[in-house]
């Protein structure tokens, strides 16, 4: 029996997509038909990205599973319309590009590396950073890629806590949970990454009272969601000195509005959305997985949770 594969992805990515999913498919021996227009009441399938112009998913009686492209799922999860398994990606390519990116900005932050890079002038600058083992980096979020990002940190000697909703072990990490928790993770932290997702509970999670427990001087790395932060206290933060830079990879509004104000603000560093990228040839094994778990009868991977909202 054929299983048929919708793909309704974003603006141009089905060029990306067809001929490595394609690839992915072969392999396995399933008969499969993948397209980006087959009638609704056969689809089995739905590979998608919120970018898509698909949002009533009623039409798709006999679709299996909604297998979405991004990470986040919080402009989808409340759609009445989607009924069927939602999941999330999840996948190595990701993982280690947000690795990537987090460890580079921590160091740089670390190591006062643009004192140096911005400080050309002639100026001998004989600051010596402290050693890892005694700056302290709160990750908040220990999903999949706040718990990656956290172990290396600790892999590379930070003092590293780590604070999530509910209770999570992970070693080497002193971590915390819970509102209580949340205080005593961000107290005297010097550089705070965040990776939560976006939802209603986790708006503004960095506000004035949040920055006011972190070390003076401190540093916030954000490549999680826009919203996670006050912008509006950001800013007081920075200018007051109790923030000394604040790295951001995510906003409210995207692409970021030229005429916005942290373009220009000389301690943020704007990054274009590039922390973590879904890397296609990985995403088209974390998809393809999860099609062979559904016609083996298989629990889905990385199933988003509809009352947690991610």
């Amino acid at each position: 029996m054929t299983t048929h594969i919708l793909f309704k992805g974003g603006p141009n990515s089905w060029e990306e997509y067809e001929i490595p999913l394609s690839n992915a498919l072969e392999k396995t021996g399933l008969e499969y038909h993948l397209a980006e227009d087959i009638s609704p009441e056969q689809v089995d399938y739905i590979v998608y990205a919120p970018s898509s112009r698909l949002n009533d998913f009623k039409p798709y009686t006999r679709c299996k599973a909604v297998l979405c492209l991004w990470a986040g799922v919080e402009t989808i999860i409340g759609n009445k319309s989607l009924t069927m398994p939602l999941t999330r990606m999840v996948d190595s390519g990701m993982t280690q590009g947000m690795v990537e990116w987090v460890t580079g900005h921590v160091l740089r932050h670390h190591l006062g590396t643009d004192a140096h890079v911005l400080g050309q002038d002639g100026l001998w600058r004989s600051a010596i950073p402290p050693l890892a083992k005694d700056r302290i980096v709160t990750v908040l979020g220990l999903g999949a890629l706040g718990a990656a990002c956290a172990i290396t940190l600790a892999g590379l000697g930070f003092s590293v806590r780590g604070w999530s909703r509910r209770p999570k072990t992970i070693e080497n990490i002193t971590t915390f949970h819970g509102d209580d928790g949340f205080n005593q993770a961000l107290q005297n932290t010097e550089i705070t990454v965040l990776l939560l997702p976006s939802t209603p509970e986790t708006a503004n999670t960095l506000d004035a009272d949040a920055f006011s427990k972190m070390a003076p001087g401190a540093v916030v790395i954000n490549p999680g969601r826009g919203p996670l932060i006050d912008d509006e206290a950001l800013l007081q933060a920075l200018d007051s000195g109790q923030l000394s830079h604040a790295t951001l990879d995510v906003f409210r509004e995207e692409p970021l509005p030229v005429t916005h104000q942290f373009w220009a603000h000389p301690k943020i560093t704007v990054t274009p959305h590039i922390a973590s990228a879904t890397r296609i040839g990985t995403a088209c094994t974390v998809i393809v997985e999860n099609i062979q778990r559904g016609e083996a009868g298989l629990p889905f991977l990385h199933l988003a949770d509809a009352a947690a909202g991610y």
